[in-house]
């Protein structure tokens, strides 16, 4: 690598933007707690067992324009084409006022998970909206706020399907119509759950076994075809079965809906509303069912209920519908929904309106007979039957020379084998490739002209297969077609919402770090977003060495031998990392082993996909300190002996310590036959200081949206790779059209976001990311120094310090005061304040996790509020202020609420608006008063109320 000439180059000084304390600072930080140096205070935190003194060997770090112009050189090897190979991916136009003022926004893409309502009531509309548009698209009245892929979610559906019959019927049948991907995603979960599949040819299918849960069915087919299910939907409803649909989200604004002919579920993707392909993500898939299954959908459902004055808002409806807080009994692991696609999504429906839908699909729809009146004039096959937007066309022997010459043009198609070809078309398709396709076809003989072929072709669908009744009736889908007035809704919603744009959020465990705009802005560029994910590995060896590389940085930052980008989200890197450890088992004969050990302290996701991988929960206790507990570790070890498979466990610990012992933990499962699961989780206090690979573990999945970088998206998207040992390497998801255990639709899971990481590493460098770690874990202790004579700091190591994250114990206050865990999370809001996680693992607690980026200023003035708070419970306790009437019970307190002419509150309105000085600066105000989440429940509302709902008496 060439030398950096001091003077002359300019320097890489992006760690020292990314990084929030400065050198002065950290100077003082490190003398409030007593030590010298940042490797001073590492060396009294991290086990010496588990330290490594290796450099990380990374490449030199870049600044910010050097490494965006290397990223440039790399991407510029990938080729966009016309892409119409379908499969469920197609070109899409994103408006242009969506991708600056939501894709590009970091008040958008930075905020957490909705789960602190009040602060987040403009994605939860967003939200809301997208769960109306699926619900009228599809026919069925209830739908969820997205999952990651249609893949995943056909699987999701399956798992839905044998648990509504309670595991029954064993079995689940799927048309072998289905698009491949699903297929290997479907095949996958049905392994691991014990499902029996059988994929057939249902075309002439007259009856369905009774040992059927369900079945699923493309609508339309993989190649192109629109059937009529209603036969086949009445027969498996006669055999006691569930019908699923995967439906084209764009087709259903002409064809019938699925909730029309019968079907009980609904599941798809919405990536064509203005998502780009990315080479195969992130994109929101959907699910939408009947309410009588409510309780068994995966993913999350947003709902509407009222706040503390009555008025509506918004929040996560059912909170236990999260299917991981019901641990083993769970039937589903998902955590991360695709919020950031969501809401594109929903966007695109407002702005387009049902007219502007109309006229996109049916101007699709057009293009396509067009395609088919050609290609039959030019005396080609093309079937008869009705169809959307993919043409199927048999050409026999020319299959691959056409493919060859279409490439050659610009034209991806795609092969069905026995000599059909596919040929897919979207709103990008333009008249200009309709005679560019039509010319490779055509050959020697006369080329159709479109104006004929435009004249003599339809464009109505035929009953019985056309949609009946107005689409997308309520207002808000009829309102902002102009850009002017779509910038002021979205807007108006980001300004309801709490961001990293606005102040720190220290969500303990979840990392909410600095997601830089140079990091950030090659996701839109053209050669990253508009990438089919099967396109010719040709047109591609810019993300492949994009992969390639940031695989290569993986391995050495985590000690392992191989990596697999596959799993789209943490939960996915679970269920994919357990999946290769049960196929090890198996590959050694071994299938028995099933026993999955898990700490009781373990995050949700960690029983739930030990379940969905085929595992045998068994809990192990944890120590007072929060430790696990090493002698029941054993004894369940041995006890298993004969069946352990794995171990999961969290390193630093759930409880924000690093555990002395973890190597010993690693010994005993290795030692009775089983494997180490680690969960990357709180890999933000690894980096550059231990290695997984080398404590002991044989997998770790690596939340990419948490250690490096990609930001949560408001809920998502993420990332969870896996990182594996060299005797688990073989074991890794293989590819979705051709391999085994395949987890997600893409190969790489979503690579659109891959160059988030890669940006992040290539800036920062080995110095740079170990640099950041210690910072972490300084900015975590000094922080629990400012608050330990305030809050009692539950768990910390052996030395009295804790890793990047703490916990603070808030139990005492209910008793002495009144006021509970929640009421301090409200509070937090007057102040500007997301909370931090709260009441886990411990109930009754907060879990603080202030990152690298935050500078000293954010920290203190987040210790401050904190304070204040604290300030105030003691108040209320020594009966200074009233014991039900006071700031923390009647938080968070709205503009309204503080501007009414009535004021009926023992403390005054300054005390409730203004309670930091800070805040007569810039002060957030929460848009609505506390949400109460039983009405919701009992209320259950996941469509757009009526206006009315709205209006002030």
């Amino acid at each position: 690598m060439t030398q950096h000439l001091k003077g002359l180059d300019a320097p890489a000084d992006f760690a020292e933007r990314h990084i929030g304390p400065s050198e002065a600072d950290v100077a003082e930080m490190l003398a409030t707690l007593g030590y010298s140096s940042l490797d001073e205070l590492i060396e009294a935190t991290l086990p010496a067992d588990i330290r490594s003194h290796r450099p990380l060997d990374l490449p030199a770090p870049l600044n910010e324009h050097d490494a965006t112009h290397r990223l440039r050189a790399i991407v510029a090897q990938n080729r966009v084409a016309r892409s119409m190979i379908g499969m469920g991916y197609h070109g899409t136009i994103t408006p242009a006022v969506i991708q600056r003022c939501i894709i590009e926004n970091p008040l958008w893409y930075t905020p957490y998970t909705p789960y602190q309502a009040e602060i987040a009531q403009g994605r939860l509309e967003a939200l809301l909206n997208f769960q109306t548009m699926v619900a009228d698209l599809t026919g069925l009245p209830l739908a969820n706020a997205s999952l990651l892929d249609e893949a995943t979610a056909a699987a999701e559906a399956m798992a839905m399907c044998y648990a509504i019959g309670r595991g029954k019927k064993p079995a689940f049948l799927v048309s072998d119509d289905c698009h491949p991907q699903t297929l290997a995603v479907v095949r996958t979960r049905a392994e691991s759950i014990g499902i029996e599949l059988e994929i057939a040819d249902l075309s002439s299918l007259a009856s369905v076994g009774d040992n059927y849960c369900g079945i699923l069915l493309q609508y339309p087919t993989t190649d192109g075809r629109v059937e009529d299910y209603s036969a086949l939907v009445a027969a498996a409803h006669r055999a006691g079965a569930l019908v699923v649909m995967a439906a084209d989200i764009l087709s259903l604004v002409l064809l019938r809906s699925p909730g029309e002919i019968g079907a009980d579920i609904a599941i798809g993707s919405t990536q064509r509303f203005g998502v780009p392909m990315g080479f195969g993500g992130p994109h929101a898939a959907y699910l939408a069912t009947h309410e009588a299954h409510v309780r068994r959908m995966p993913g999350r459902l947003v709902g509407v209920s009222q706040d503390a004055q009555g008025r509506p808002a918004y929040r996560l409806a059912i909170q236990t519908r999260e299917q991981h807080i019901r641990r083993d009994k769970a039937t589903s692991n998902i955590c991360t929904a695709q919020v950031l696609l969501a809401i594109v999504a929903s966007m695109y429906a407002v702005y387009h309106g049902p007219e502007g839908l109309h006229r996109i699909a049916r101007r699709v729809h057009r293009m396509a007979r067009v395609v088919a009146a050609g290609l039959r004039q030019l005396g080609l096959a093309v079937g008869d039957g009705v169809f959307f937007d993919t043409v199927s066309v048999d050409v026999g022997n020319d299959a691959e020379r056409l493919l060859e010459q279409a490439a050659a043009a610009g034209l991806n198609l795609r092969a069905l084998g026995n000599g059909r070809l596919a040929i897919n078309v979207d709103e990008t398709t333009s008249s200009r490739d309709l005679r560019e396709l039509l010319a490779v076809f055509a050959g020697d003989r006369t080329l159709p002209a479109l104006e004929d072929l435009q004249a003599e072709i339809g464009d109505d669908i035929p009953p019985p297969h056309a949609r009946g009744g107005e689409i997308l009736q309520h207002p808000i889908f009829r309102e902002h077609h102009s850009e002017h007035e779509l910038l002021r809704y979205i807007t108006r919603l980001q300004n309801r919402d709490v961001s990293l744009a606005n102040s720190m959020i220290p969500l303990g465990s979840c990392t909410m770090k600095l997601n830089s705009a140079a990091e950030m802005m090659p996701i839109t560029w053209p050669e990253i977003a508009h990438i089919h994910p099967f396109a010719p590995a040709d047109q591609t060896r810019g993300y492949q060495q994009i992969i390639e590389e940031l695989s290569a940085w993986l391995r050495e930052i985590t000690g392992f031998a191989a990596v697999s980008m596959q799993p789209n989200a943490g939960s996915q890197g679970e269920y994919a990392g357990l999946l290769a450890i049960r196929r090890y088992h198996i590959s050694r004969a071994e299938a028995h082993r099933d026993v999955c050990l898990i700490p009781v302290s373990a995050h949700g996701t960690n029983p739930a996909s030990a379940v969905i991988a085929g595992m045998r929960v068994v809990a192990v206790a944890c120590r007072p300190n929060g430790d696990v507990d090493v002698d029941d570790l054993r004894a369940k070890a041995k006890e298993h002996a004969d069946r352990l498979s794995a171990l999961m466990i969290t390193y630093p610990s759930t409880h924000g310590v690093f555990e002395a012992q973890v190597r010993e933990v690693c010994r005993i499962v290795h030692q009775h036959g089983g494997q180490v699961y680690m969960d990357g989780a709180n890999m933000n206090a690894q980096v550059g200081l231990c290695r997984p690979g080398d404590i002991g573990a044989d997998v770790c999945h690596l939340n990419l949206h948490k250690t490096f970088c990609i930001p949560h998206g408001g809920g998502g998207p993420g990332m969870g790779p896996i990182g594996v040992a060299a005797h688990l390497a073989e074991f890794l998801p293989g590819h979705p059209l051709l391999g085994d255990g395949v987890v997600s639709a893409a190969t790489h899971g979503s690579p659109m976001i891959l160059p988030i990481p890669w940006m992040y590493i290539q800036m920062m460098g080995g110095a740079g990311l170990t640099r950041a770690t210690q910072v972490a874990i300084l900015n975590a202790n000094y922080m629990a120094k400012r608050l330990s004579g305030h809050f009692d700091v539950l768990f910390t190591g052996t030395d009295g310090r804790v890793a990047h994250e703490f916990i603070v114990d808030c139990r005492g206050f209910e008793k002495s005061a009144g006021i509970t865990v929640e009421d301090i999370a409200k509070r937090l809001m007057d102040f500007g304040f997301h909370a931090p996680t709260m009441s886990f693992p411990v109930a009754g607690t907060l879990m603080i996790e202030p990152t690298e980026s935050e500078s000293r200023a954010e920290l203190d003035r987040f210790c401050d509020a904190l304070i204040l708070i604290r300030n105030e419970i003691q108040a209320i306790a020594d009966g200074q202020l009233d014991r039900t009437d006071n700031p923390l019970k009647n938080a968070p307190h709205t503009a309204a609420a503080i501007g009414s002419d009535e004021w009926p509150h023992r403390y005054s309105r300054e005390r409730a608006a203004y309670p930091a000085p800070w805040l007569r600066e810039a002060k957030y105000w929460p848009p609505v008063g506390r949400i109460d989440n039983a009405y919701g429940d009992r209320n259950l509302i996941c469509t757009c109320p009526p206006i009315e709902a709205y209006s002030q008496e």
